[in-house]
């Protein structure tokens, strides 16, 4: 069996590092593109608005990846991010400091992601078909805490932090969460138990829980965490724009499952890389950005989003299929040969 399983991890590891060469390749093509549309494109300021522009997207596709990798999946992020929003404006409309608002609405956040988790995991019902249900019940919640109101007289010195950069750089201060964060990720992913634990849930739950993982544990945690990042996507992005609205990220979660995908990791989990992600992360944000500055429309950009989440899951499963059809032959020729 370990004979058998080596080659596998192998070419799992093979395909991982193709893929992310590709993504890299994609990504210079991108920018060669973005400059070639516009003149404009690789200046310091439209650069720090493509950093802009991913940062809440980064910060749900991060405990995103994690959730894909196991086999689920939460489609409510961007209506956490909305509730989040929502839930700032009325706490700071209702006098509260921000030093208090901030942890209120990221243990809102985490309450999000406890229910999300809570059923998934306690009812043992599809993941896909909870956070469909979530993701109107959060949405429907933004909209009660503040209708179709805004809130948006906010502190300047915590505005000033949603459109300020990092001294004399290009980086956003919103985007040094990301940089934090995925570093944190990415190390728990690749270099620790609990990030094997998530691949031996995604390959096989079943025998993971014989092993001894505690899969509901896990999953419930994942979750969580998924809540508690949403949430301060939807502080980043209120201050960014200095509005807390109820519709406030509406369809990110789009965006996020498409940068997931496109990244490598497998909707049927056990597969992927958080390489992969960020890269993937990185090539929408220049495609969109590109696009922007030559006055393509919204719907265009939604377009593009589509395809790439449809390529994201089609590439993968055309070469998987070619790499069985090659096995097949091979094991035939071998046996015609023996034979």
């Amino acid at each position: 069996m370990a004979n058998i399983a080596a080659p596998r991890e192998t070419r799992k590891r093979a395909w991982h590092l193709t893929w992310e060469v590709l993504l890299a390749v994609i990504l210079g093509g991108s920018l060669i593109l973005g400059r070639l549309l516009s003149p404009v494109f690789l200046n310091a300021d439209n650069l720090s608005n493509i950093l802009l522009d991913i940062t809440e997207i980064s910060l749900m596709a991060l405990p995103m990846t994690f959730i894909i990798v196991t086999g689920e999946i939460d489609l409510s992020v961007a209506s956490v991010l909305g509730a989040s929003s929502a839930l700032m404006g009325v706490l700071w409309h209702a006098g509260l400091p921000m030093p208090v608002v901030i942890p209120l609405v990221i243990a809102g956040g985490a309450l999000a992601g406890l229910l999300n988790g809570w059923i998934i995991v306690r009812l043992e019902l599809p993941s896909l078909a909870v956070t469909i249900g979530t993701l109107a019940l959060f949405r429907g919640l933004a909209y009660v805490l503040l209708g179709d109101q805004a809130v948006a007289d906010f502190p300047a010195s915590y505005t000033a932090f949603g459109m300020n950069t990092l001294g004399s750089t290009f980086v956003p201060l919103p985007f040094t969460i990301v940089i934090v964060a995925a570093a944190l990720f990415g190390v728990v992913l690749s270099a620790t138990p609990f990030g094997r634990s998530l691949y031996a849930i995604g390959a096989n739950q079943s025998a993971a829980r014989f092993s001894g993982i505690d899969v509901q544990k896990i999953k419930l945690r994942l979750f969580v965490l998924s809540g508690v990042m949403s949430a301060i996507a939807g502080l980043v992005f209120t201050l960014r724009f200095t509005s807390a609205r109820g519709d406030n990220g509406e369809g990110f979660e789009l965006a996020v499952i498409a940068a997931v995908l496109f990244g490598g990791v497998s909707i049927f989990g056990g597969r992927g890389s958080l390489y992969g992600v960020l890269l993937s992360l990185l090539i929408v944000g220049v495609l969109r950005n590109a696009l922007t500055l030559v006055d393509v429309s919204s719907e265009t950009l939604t377009i593009v989003t589509g395809l790439l989440l449809l390529s994201s899951v089609l590439i993968p499963n055309l070469v998987a299929g070619w790499r069985a059809r090659k096995d097949k032959l091979r094991v035939a020729a071998s046996r015609s040969a023996g034979g």
